[in-house]
């Protein structure tokens, strides 16, 4: 849910008008607990952060930073840390500037490297060329690049940008989300803004006409974050909303009164919630999310999706290939939200979806894990498919409790709080 601190208010009189009013910002997705961050997967360009010599880890290992951390988050081929002091730290393939530091040291981005921020940082959100902080205050900057169907787009419409810059200007961020391409900013006042790559309708504000890079208008349309504009169901007033969430070509946002769930983008395997394939460039309620219940968490992987209702229970739906969907092997594609039978008995606070790959979190900080097991994302210890939620068992996850996860293209990131006799500290 946004919080907005008494007496925070838009400007209305230009950039030097909301500088004097921002105050600190807050919501329920900012890290607060701090742990130790934990990879498995491929590590060929350094996303493991364990250095040049380990190219791969079928079992989560430990990364080394410098302070506790309090988010993970994995991008297409890097990893991004955010730590309790509010600095961020960057590991990974860094050729289109996703590390946002200087990485001409050879082998300097195969371990965690401080990035350069003047301010802050609350959150952070990666996708596969490009990373976004979050300040404390409100303010956004990004770095790296986005890509489509035709090559490297550029993260501006001057291109790519190796080091941070500021892309939001006019509004207070309090939330963001990241697709493999595309990044959605949501505002103290409940507004989405949206940028990146259009083709699949991602950002929800391009119709399909100008989705290739613009059309006419050209880069900057979709390049400049643009509002998100959506009426209530069964009202004329925009809807208001208090979470985004993306997946790679997907973004779902929560309306703040209802609940109710909106989402547009790539939907070939029903991975929006609606009943049919068709993708959607402009919002559209699901009515498959909105008649089932509340929803705390939802995390898109490539073409499937998992979401965690306020009950604690995890459902599934999409494309079923490799486990992904963890309703057993041949279980078919499912157009709306499935319960997981495996997990109906187990109450979870979190999930997380990857390109094939699928997680949640359990209460008692239980990781499980399911799907295509080939680039050893799972932290099972071997490359077997999963069909149902299994539990991670490893020497680094015993002992402590899994609080985040995140998953990339070849590798996943967890943050694990240390406990003590069953007691957390």
């Amino acid at each position: 849910m946004v919080q907005r601190k008494q007496g925070q208010k838009r400007a209305l009189n230009g950039e030097s008008d909301i500088k004097n009013k921002r105050l600190k910002v807050s919501h329920d997705s900012h890290g607060s607990v701090s742990g130790s961050p934990l990879v498995c997967g491929q590590g060929d360009v350094g996303q493991l952060g364990l250095g040049e010599d380990v190219m791969e880890k079928s079992r989560f290992g430990a990364v080394e930073i410098p302070d506790p951390v309090i988010q993970v988050v994995a991008g297409g081929m890097h990893t991004v840390c955010l730590t309790n002091t509010h600095q961020v730290y960057t590991f990974g393939c860094n050729d289109e500037g996703a590390l946002g530091r200087d990485t001409s040291v050879e082998g300097s981005e195969t371990t965690p490297g401080k990035v350069n921020l003047p301010a802050p940082i609350v959150m952070v959100t990666a996708g596969d060329s490009h990373t976004a902080a979050l300040t404390d205050d409100g303010r956004v900057y990004a770095w790296g690049n986005f890509r489509d169907a035709s090559g490297s787009m550029g993260l501006t419409s001057k291109g790519i940008e190796k080091y941070p810059i500021e892309i939001i200007q006019e509004e207070v961020i309090v939330q963001m989300a990241s697709g493999s391409d595309h990044l959605a900013c949501l505002t103290d006042r409940g507004d989405l803004l949206t940028l990146g790559c259009a083709e699949q309708g991602q950002l929800g504000r391009i119709p399909e006409c100008f989705a290739t890079r613009g059309g006419r208008k050209g880069l900057s349309m979709i390049l400049s974050p643009g509002l998100v504009k959506v009426k209530k169901h069964k009202s004329r007033k925009l809807a208001r909303f208090s979470d985004v969430w993306a997946g790679q070509y997907m973004t779902f946002a929560k309306e703040s009164e209802s609940g109710d769930i909106y989402s547009w983008g790539l939907n070939n395997y029903y991975q929006l919630g609606h009943d049919d394939i068709d993708s959607r460039y402009l919002p559209e309620r699901s009515v498959a999310f909105s008649n089932i219940g509340k929803w705390k968490d939802i995390s898109g992987g490539q073409h499937h999706t998992v979401a965690l209702d306020s009950q604690g229970q995890v459902y599934c739906l999409g494309r079923d290939d490799y486990g992904r969907l963890g309703l057993g092997d041949g279980c078919g594609e499912k157009k709306e939200p499935t319960l997981l039978p495996a997990l109906k008995d187990v109450k979870c606070s979190r999930v997380g979806a990857g390109g094939c790959v699928s997680f949640a979190i359990a209460e008692n900080g239980h990781l499980y894990s399911w799907g295509m097991g080939s680039n050893l994302q799972l932290g099972s210890g071997n490359e077997d498919d999963i069909f149902e939620p299994t539990l991670v068992k490893s020497k680094q996850v015993e002992g402590r409790q899994i609080v985040q996860i995140s998953s990339g293209g070849q590798h996943t990131v967890c943050l694990a709080k240390n406990t003590q006799n069953g007691v957390s500290h």
